[in-house]
């Protein structure tokens, strides 16, 4: 047996004593099974011995080899690797801003909209985490908490699935927006928690002054990392449709603070990001992974990995009992 190679059920390995007990009550069968006399066995004799003969002793150690490497198999052997698994499991906090006012409907990221590109981009930022808690908090003419810090990113996609505009009251209320997040990470245990404020605005909403959101934040330890989206000036925006049901689009001046965003990410030790296509938002997502510590959430230790080795003697198994079968009931059977 390979030095690497152990057996996770060793105490199964003792049902091999089978294999010799199976051949021994074959032996013994075969010694008290009655045969037919023959006066005239010469004549049986000069015909000689055909291949049945010889293959139908086979049959039992078939029996026996199915029985060894089912046994095998259910003390699953295992081999261990190399690489050692570290259990202590790292993430970051993350709570994500987003922005849902109207002007997310602009179709400077054409054929889809600024809300669109934000969400596939970040159900991809969500499909890439491993132990990251991640919470959501939407924002237009004031902010409210979509999901709370979790690992379930299953439940987390379809909540960003159903995500509209026009559903909360117009405006851009970022400094709700920054409050409402800090309020989800207030009580983290993590070493690090981040806000990951996307919006494509300026602050003209909402009850809390932005600087003054980001001065929590920045009392708390908690980072902002801004991304700003869309290209600012006049963008295509819909303006209805026609008669044929295609959306009208309209060059619409539309205010971007991209120093608002600056002093924010500043004044809380974050960064900030500009993000004119789709490409660029994804980049800013992965650029505020890169740029942040790793926390221990829990310590576990490291523990070696192990592959199953167990398959092919299954699958012998298998293959050695059915094969046993078909020739005890074809080619080998025996009268009577």
């Amino acid at each position: 047996m390979p030095p690497d190679l152990a057996f996770n059920n060793p105490e199964a390995l003792w049902a091999l004593l089978l294999a010799p007990l199976l051949l021994v009550l074959a032996f013994w069968e075969r010694r008290r099974r009655a045969t037919l006399r023959f006066s005239a066995a010469h004549v049986f004799a000069r015909g000689g011995r055909g291949l049945r003969t010889y293959l139908l002793p086979l049959l039992p150690f078939l029996r026996a080899a199915a029985v060894v490497a089912a046994v095998l198999a259910i003390a699953r052997p295992q081999s261990r690797d190399s690489r050692v698994r570290d259990l202590s499991v790292e993430g970051i906090d993350i709570v994500v801003a987003l922005d849902l006012s109207t002007s997310m409907e602009a179709g400077d990221f054409r054929p889809q909209n600024r809300l669109n590109v934000a969400k596939e981009v970040l159900a991809d930022f969500i499909t890439g985490r491993v132990n990251d808690r991640l919470g959501l908090v939407v924002f237009s003419g004031a902010a409210y908490t979509q999901s709370p810090l979790t690992l379930d990113y299953g439940v987390l996609k379809e909540v960003l699935k159903q995500l509209r505009t026009r559903v909360l009251e117009d405006g851009t209320a970022i400094g709700d927006a920054i409050a409402t997040s800090l309020n989800r990470l207030r009580d983290s245990e993590a070493k690090s928690r981040v806000v990951v404020l996307i919006t494509d605005g300026d602050n003209n909403a909402g009850k809390i002054s932005p600087l003054d959101a980001a001065n929590m934040a920045a009392s708390l330890h908690i980072p902002i990392y801004t991304i700003l989206v869309g290209k600012g000036g006049k963008v295509p925006f819909p303006q209805g449709t026609d008669l044929f049901g295609n959306t009208v689009w309209r060059e619409t001046e539309i205010p971007i603070n991209p120093e608002l965003m600056q002093d924010i990410a500043d004044r809380t030790g974050g960064e900030y990001y500009r993000a004119t296509d789709p490409e660029g938002l994804k980049q800013g997502l992965q650029k505020v992974l890169d740029a942040l510590e790793r926390s221990k959430l829990m310590e576990g230790g490291a523990s070696a990995t192990y592959r199953e080795g167990f398959h092919p003697f299954l699958l012998a198994a298998f293959g050695l009992a059915a094969l046993e079968l078909l020739l005890r009931a074809t080619f080998l059977r025996v009268f009577p």
